[in-house]
């Protein structure tokens, strides 16, 4: 699509090619908006008075004065539809409302794919395909490591391109990924829950070869990894070409308040996808098929796969209408002629360059691109902060319900809506109120960096409550002795007087919780010889279980299938502080990255968005995953027993795990309190000079408009 143009053939906004501000008025008697006045010059006052090039009154004319022209020689170039098919109805959109909202649901649909199912159904896949924790890092860190590799080339060409389309198509190809995430559910063969009731009681143990038992389901990571690869290459450019689409298109005041909007959607998805995969996650894998096992068992996998068949086909259809958007909204150029630049100075005025018109089309710019980023601290240390900040948030998001599982003894579905719960109102909340501070208290950059670092202080300090955890729900042969002395730690022994008569199998976990407050690896392990339900709950329940001991009477006790029950009484406390670490997280996300889009010159704003993604993702996002997943394997009490081979963790050490996230959390969150302090104090803004009109401050009513440059030149229209 051709760039607007005026009938001088400059690129960029409706005045001829002189730009004039000596002018404080417009010179008496009116003329149409984009007409100059006789001696060839036009008044940023006048510019700011009405809308730039309004269209004159007349049906079907597009001219705006004598021989200026909106566009360069269609007018159809800056209406919504595809192709020639542009109906008046669909203009009703071509605002920038309408792009946000388009927008907000594709970040929706990502954030609750990427960051809210995978998440959710981690455990599930983990326990249904035979994968390690590490391994399920390795299938989180795949979409960080497609965008990594798309980051460079989408940023630099989609940012001098038609960003609508580049958005489109990268949403479709994010479906695609959706979908084929969800292939392995219908290509592996049924899942087998070999329940307690199946494998017997004491004396009754049934077990399959090991030539039957052991699977090669490990394999279909490799599956789940493409479709990763697909999510991280189709939401490239959504946050990078969706933000300064969103902030070229807008007034410079309003541009945190719609990126808090847009990112604000991006975390109520995850929340949704906590929500509502945790739904189901109640429903067995295998729908339609009755088994005897409740969600609690767990061998229980739930369907995981629905919410990626849904999310992937609705990815489908919102990409449709964003292909339809124009290249720039109409109106826009107003907004792009009021911007003020706050671009880092460097001392040798090599900032400059990017102000050329023709700077940025061509590859042979590309490593100059990249030279006049490095060579600007303050972006350098807003990308390593922001890295910073992505480790814990990568970590924390894709462990985070793991982390709750563990500590209050719940079923993955369970700790998948309890994280949801945390997730909505702080990461939600906290990502639009570091917008809404930005647009209430007119933040110049400065100001910006240090909200920033006041909320990185905030969340080191709340992150301490670390300190404390909830002990583990006591496991005969795990973490004591049947006896209930204390077991050494490492060493398992399952086998006690009461159990070695029944024969059972350590390939077969089903955990118990005896009446005596015990769990038990499993019925025959606990040595229990009858079966009931409980048709109360539907629970299985175990009876004359030679290990339990009544409390009154000496004989054989009880036992229900399922994990004991925490009663932890930190756990208001330790889920309290878990919520204000997530809100001042997020709390600094929309602020950081509105000082990034501050400290670079316009023209580098997507390619400086796209760097700082790559630096993000590379330091942060990819090895956080990795490296929590590695962590939480240390912890890990008892470990799958797949015929000799080590499967998935069935029991964490709470402590341990506690323990290893405090550490994690203070090395990265003093490290990025580093360096917002150090990007705060290199920081070099423009010299402030007078405003040359002053009309662009009451438009935007205001003080965001504080520091003018003496002439706004056409080259730096985005």
């Amino acid at each position: 699509m051709a760039m607007p143009r005026n009938a001088t053939g400059e690129n960029g906004f409706c005045f001829m090619r002189t730009l004039d501000f000596s002018h404080p008025s417009p010179p008496p008697g009116g003329r149409p908006c984009g007409t100059p006045p006789s001696n060839g010059t036009a008044s940023p006052a006048d510019s700011c008075a009405e809308p730039l090039c309004s269209p004159a009154p007349r049906d079907g004319d597009t001219q705006f004065g004598e021989g200026v022209k909106y566009v360069s020689a269609e007018a159809e170039e800056l209406a919504c539809g595809w192709g020639g098919f542009t109906p008046g109805c669909l203009q009703l959109f071509n605002t920038s409302k309408g792009v946000l909202f388009f927008l907000c649901v594709a970040s929706f649909l990502q954030g609750m794919t990427v960051n809210g199912f995978i998440n959710t159904v981690i455990t599930s896949i983990e326990r249904r395909f035979d994968l390690r924790s590490y391994q399920s890092g390795l299938i989180a860190s795949s979409y960080d490591i497609a965008a990594c590799v798309c980051l460079t080339f989408v940023s630099y060409f989609g940012g001098n391109g038609h960003k609508p389309r580049w958005l489109g198509w990268g949403v479709l190809v994010m479906g695609l990924g959706s979908l084929l995430f969800a292939l392995p559910h219908f290509t592996t063969g049924r899942y087998e829950a070999r329940s307690a009731a199946e494998v017997g009681v004491c004396g009754g143990n049934q077990s399959l070869p090991c030539a039957q038992v052991a699977s090669s389901l490990s394999g279909y990571r490799f599956v789940f990894m493409l479709g990763q690869f697909l999510h991280g290459m189709g939401a490239t450019p959504l946050y990078t070409l969706g933000v300064t689409y969103l902030d070229e298109n807008v007034k410079t005041n309003y541009s945190p308040v719609y990126i808090a909007v847009f990112y604000t959607a991006a975390i109520l998805g995850p929340a949704a996808g906590y929500l509502v995969g945790g739904m189901f996650l109640n429903i067995y894998t295998e729908i339609g098929r009755e088994v005897d096992i409740a969600p609690e068992n767990t061998l229980w996998v739930g369907a995981w796969w629905i919410g990626f068949l849904g999310a992937g086909a609705a990815s489908l259809l919102i990409s449709i209408p964003i292909l339809g958007y124009p290249q720039r909204l109409p109106g826009s150029q107003r907004y792009i002629v009021m911007r003020v630049s706050e671009a880092h100075q460097l001392k040798d005025g090599s900032h400059k360059k990017a102000s050329d018109p023709d700077f940025g089309k061509t590859v042979k710019d590309l490593p100059r691109s990249v030279l006049l980023l490095l060579k600007n601290p303050t972006f350098i240390f807003l990308c390593l902060a922001g890295a910073t900040e992505a480790t814990l948030i990568a970590g924390m998001s894709t462990f985070g319900p793991k982390f709750l599982e563990s500590q209050f003894s719940l079923s993955a579905s369970e700790a998948a809506t309890f994280f949801g719960y945390l997730v909505v109102p702080a990461g939600g909340g906290g990502t639009f109120l570091g917008g809404f501070l930005v647009n209430k208290f007119k933040l110049r950059c400065s100001g910006i960096i240090k909200l920033c670092l006041l909320c990185t202080v905030s969340s080191l300090l709340a992150i301490f409550i670390f300190f404390i955890h909830c002990p583990n729900m006591p496991m005969a042969g795990v973490t004591q002795m049947y006896e209930g002395s204390a077991l050494p730690g490492g060493q398992l022994n399952l086998t006690a007087a009461c159990n070695a008569q029944c024969g059972c199998l350590q390939e077969t976990y089903s955990p118990v919780c005896g009446s005596d407050a015990v769990m038990y690896y499993s019925p025959c392990h606990a040595g229990c010889k009858k079966v009931s339900e409980n048709l109360r709950n539907g629970k299985k329940v175990y009876h004359e279980c030679s290990c339990i001991e009544k409390t009154l009477l000496p004989s054989p006790g009880d036992a229900e299938a399922g994990k004991c029950t925490s009663s932890c009484a930190k756990r208001p406390l330790l889920l309290f502080f878990m919520f204000v670490v997530i809100l001042f997280t997020f709390l600094s996300s929309i602020p950081a990255l509105t000082a990034t889009l501050r400290c670079v010159s316009d023209r580098q704003r997507s390619f400086a968005l796209g760097i700082q993604w790559i630096v993000v993702r590379t330091l942060g996002g990819i090895p956080g995953p990795i490296a929590f997943g590695s962590m939480i394997d240390k912890s890990c009490l008892l470990w799958q027993d797949q015929c000799g081979e080590q499967g998935s963790c069935y029991v964490y050490q709470n402590s341990a795990m506690s323990r290893y996230t405090l550490i994690a959390g203070l090395v990265y969150k003093v490290l990025g309190t580093t360096f917002f302090i150090v990007a705060c104090l290199l920081y070099k803004p423009p010299p402030p000079e007078s405003a040359p009109g002053s009309s662009d401050a009451s438009e935007s009513g205001n003080c965001d408009l504080q520091e003018h440059k003496p002439s706004l030149p056409a080259e730096e229209d985005m």
